[in-house]
């Protein structure tokens, strides 16, 4: 080596052309940070895709398995703290149906009555005015028979009433009289609310003394004395005796049959009630 290159200075890095610098250091001037880079995007990248993938996946799960129905938490925790019912989903909801007005127990002391089926009544009397359900007119016509053996002939007067027989015998009579509706429903009951309507009553007058017929006065006949002794035994009770139930007038013309299930039932009511 010569004195020359023993004298020369290592070049300045200023000096240096940029031919003489290695091409990998030009691309990358810190080859680690650059390799640290890549590896940090390729990552990212299968993150997304990782990421597509799952909601991918999601959405197909919900299209054929339905894993995920659309319920918001609100209209799930409104759901969970809704009261469960059982009816049956074709009942209409209480909100929808419509309010029927309920019917009294006890209208001007009076209780309501079924109108008989007509096919149930027969005919006590030879012209057919006077019916009473089959039951009923079988025991009925078995007092009479017994009753004359005794030399008393009944004279009935008034057996089943339809809702629109009745509806003359309250309002009409009532506005005749020009009687308000409380001081009618002391001797008359109101449409629906008859014993006539159930076929079981009968109203009877003593043929030999008609002048007491629908009276209390009734109650010193002799068809009333026997009536009085011997209806019990074919199973009729006088309706509305003085301070009955009800608070009804003193009707001692007016009977009732209560010879099986069907009347004692439909009676029942009357007899549990408290004065």
């Amino acid at each position: 080596m010569d004195n020359a290159s023993l004298s020369r200075k290592p070049p300045q890095a200023s000096e240096l052309v940029a031919d003489e610098i290695p091409e990998a250091v030009r691309d990358h001037p810190y080859p680690e940070a650059g390799q640290s880079q890549s590896k940090k995007k390729g990552l990212i990248w299968k993150l997304l895709g990782l990421a597509a993938l799952a909601f991918g996946v999601s959405i197909w799960l919900h299209l054929n398995f339905n894993l995920f129905p659309a319920t918001s938490q609100a209209e799930q925790t409104q759901q969970d703290s809704a009261p469960t019912s059982s009816a049956s989903p074709s009942v209409a909801s209480p909100a929808t149906t419509p309010k029927v007005p309920a019917i009294p127990e006890n209208l001007l002391g009076h209780l309501p009555y079924p109108e008989a089926p007509a096919k149930d009544l027969v005919s006590v009397t030879s012209d057919g005015s006077v019916k009473l359900r089959t039951s009923a007119a079988a025991k009925y016509q078995e007092m009479v028979n017994a009753a004359a053996a005794s030399g008393i002939y009944f004279a009935p007067i008034s057996g089943f009433r339809s809702l629109q027989d009745q509806q003359h015998v309250f309002f009409d009579v009532k506005a005749e009289r020009r009687q308000n509706a409380s001081k009618r429903a002391e001797v008359s009951a109101p449409p629906g609310y008859s014993e006539h309507h159930t076929g079981y009553a009968i109203d009877i007058g003593d043929g030999s003394a008609p002048e007491h017929n629908l009276s209390p006065s009734f109650e010193n006949t002799e068809a009333f004395k026997w009536l009085e002794a011997n209806a019990v035994a074919f199973s009729f009770e006088m309706s509305f005796p003085k301070n009955n139930r009800q608070g009804v007038s003193y009707e001692p013309w007016h009977w009732r049959f209560v010879g099986d299930k069907q009347s004692l039932e439909t009676f029942y009511k009357a007899h549990s009630m408290k004065k």
